[in-house]
């Protein structure tokens, strides 16, 4: 894994700040920016730092906190506890994150991120790993990124064209309440 100079620059953009630890891109958008990046599991500073996959593009960032004011999240952890294969999916999709963050280095922890299995708890996390990973890989992140490219218009910019939507997924996304999480036109 490697990242280049212009990469970070773009990042350190879309950041407003350097960012700490990208040993990749692990996600471009179809229109060619950065989207998420791959961290070291400990920092330069020897810090260590278990978010594997992070969110960088301004759209998205922006969109998974709309979507946090919509109460995404809840409804997400609500359905973990009573939808069984779900909350198997979910927890696959965590073991699968740490295996990969401790093929990096093992930081002795059993924490991923967005507070995986149990709940959901960021849906930056999610959709980061989501996109980092690719569509299909768990349910919970497909239906996260599906929602962005919606209710923000991303699909073909900052989410791929073919990224399955809310409909293949069978979500109405007017149950969800954004009276205070609209987008900005």
């Amino acid at each position: 894994m490697t990242v280049n100079d212009a990469d970070i620059a773009r990042v350190t953009e879309q950041l407003g700040r350097e960012p700490r630890g990208v040993i990749d891109i692990a996600y471009r958008c179809p229109d060619g920016e950065p989207g998420v990046v791959t961290t070291a599991p400990r920092l330069p500073d020897g810090t260590p730092f278990p978010t594997l996959y992070y969110l960088t593009d301004p759209r998205l960032t922006a969109e998974a906190s709309r979507l946090e004011v919509a109460h995404v999240m809840k409804w997400m952890s609500d359905r973990l506890k009573d939808d069984l294969t779900l909350a198997a999916d979910y927890d696959a999709a965590h073991r699968h994150y740490l295996e990969r963050r401790n093929a990096l280095e093992d930081l002795g922890t059993d924490f991923s991120g967005g507070g995986m299995p149990e709940r959901v708890k960021c849906l930056h996390v999610l959709i980061a790993y989501a996109l980092a990973e690719g569509a299909g890989h768990f349910r919970l992140g497909d239906e996260a990124v599906a929602l962005a490219a919606e209710h923000a218009d991303l699909r073909g910019t900052a989410i791929p064209a073919d990224w399955p939507t809310c409909a293949d997924l069978g979500i109405d996304i007017e149950q969800f309440d954004f009276t205070h999480a609209e987008v900005r036109k």
